[in-house]
């Protein structure tokens, strides 16, 4: 199995250096794609300067590749997989970096499950100085979680499966172009999570409970330049997205879809209270009808969030996937 790690970049060459030396302190070999949309800091000569130090001793791992004219996230995402050679694919926005171990945990997760097209890890979130400043959630119990390709939307739509950003999730390079890649329309607002949707409908998913990556929350974020309310906007038509790849098994449970949306707008409302943008969260609060089932559904986000065995037999789903008892029914 051969890993192609891509690092997508503009920008940012002072946190490019630590994405790169990451992916090169890998404990698993593999090559190292550079994917610049056109910087104007230094980046090139940079780069360029690193690949010619480890060619000169014989280490050809380094890519790079110069965006001309600027392709935008998404598709220097969809150039840098389209230059990739590996089976699988890690992507790493260059304000992001991996635990050395990283390549070699998912190899060992993947192994065996020739079905599996997307792995993800738990990451840390960390500020500008490389402080943790928390860790994204467990999924199920256990170290490695394996979930059939017709439980994973279900599970997503739930928020019972949350993937998470692209330093933490690796893919089949073979199941991207099946999906069509990264879609532009998305870009830097959840077109990582579009593109998890669209790939996890050609196979299964493996999740690792091991933080295996590092996340950088910070004002110099792609997202941040987005407002709350475009970022619900966003999220509302991934939902409905998530919503049409729902497997027949489980459409006699699916919560309406109103209520999904529901349940979302009155999240996001709380998400811009928490900012204490009063202002923008009634604004948002304004958006919905408050439906019973939205409300209902928003509540068991609220209360069981961290009892998931609980928000999981109130949905009904299958929960032999996530659980470690055996035969597990749903109520």
């Amino acid at each position: 199995m051969k890993f192609s790690i891509v690092i997508t970049t503009y920008n940012r060459l002072t946190l490019l250096r630590r994405a790169i030396d990451s992916a090169l302190a890998q404990t698993m070999p593999c090559e190292v794609i550079v994917v610049d949309d056109g910087s104007s800091d230094g980046t090139e000569v940079y780069v360029q300067q690193r690949h010619k130090e480890l060619l000169d001793r014989g280490d050809t791992r380094l890519i790079y590749h110069r965006n001309s004219p600027k392709l935008g996230h998404s598709g220097a995402v969809n150039r840098g997989v389209a230059l990739a050679t590996g089976d699988w694919v890690k992507l790493v926005d260059d304000d992001d970096y991996l635990a050395p171990k990283c390549l070699e945990e998912m190899a060992k997760a993947i192994s065996g499950r020739p079905e599996a097209v997307i792995c993800s890890c738990r990451a840390i979130q960390v500020d500008r100085n490389e402080k943790e400043v928390s860790r994204s959630r467990q999924v199920g119990k256990g170290t490695l979680v394996y979930i059939p390709q017709d439980e994973i939307h279900y599970a997503m739509l739930l928020e019972l499966l949350p993937f998470g950003t692209p330093v933490q999730v690796a893919f089949s390079r073979l199941a991207f172009h099946k999906s069509g890649g990264w879609d532009a329309k998305f870009d830097t607002n959840y077109d990582d999570i579009d593109s998890w949707i669209r790939i996890a409908q050609f196979g299964d998913a493996v999740f690792i409970n091991k933080c295996l990556a590092y996340r950088t929350v910070w004002d110099g974020s792609f997202n941040s330049k987005f407002t709350l309310e475009n970022r619900l906007e966003t999220n509302l038509i991934i939902k409905e997205e998530i919503y049409a790849c729902i497997s027949d098994k489980y459409r006699h449970t699916l919560p309406n879809l109103s209520d999904i949306k529901s349940s979302t707008i009155l999240h996001w409302g709380f998400v811009a209270l928490k900012k204490m943008e009063v202002f923008i969260a009634i604004k948002i609060w304004l958006k919905t009808e408050f439906l019973i089932g939205g409300s209902r559904l928003f509540l068991k986000r609220l209360f069981y969030r961290n009892s998931l065995d609980r928000l999981l037999q109130d949905s009904q789903i299958n929960t032999s996937f996530l659980v470690t008892r055996k035969n597990k029914k749903a109520t």
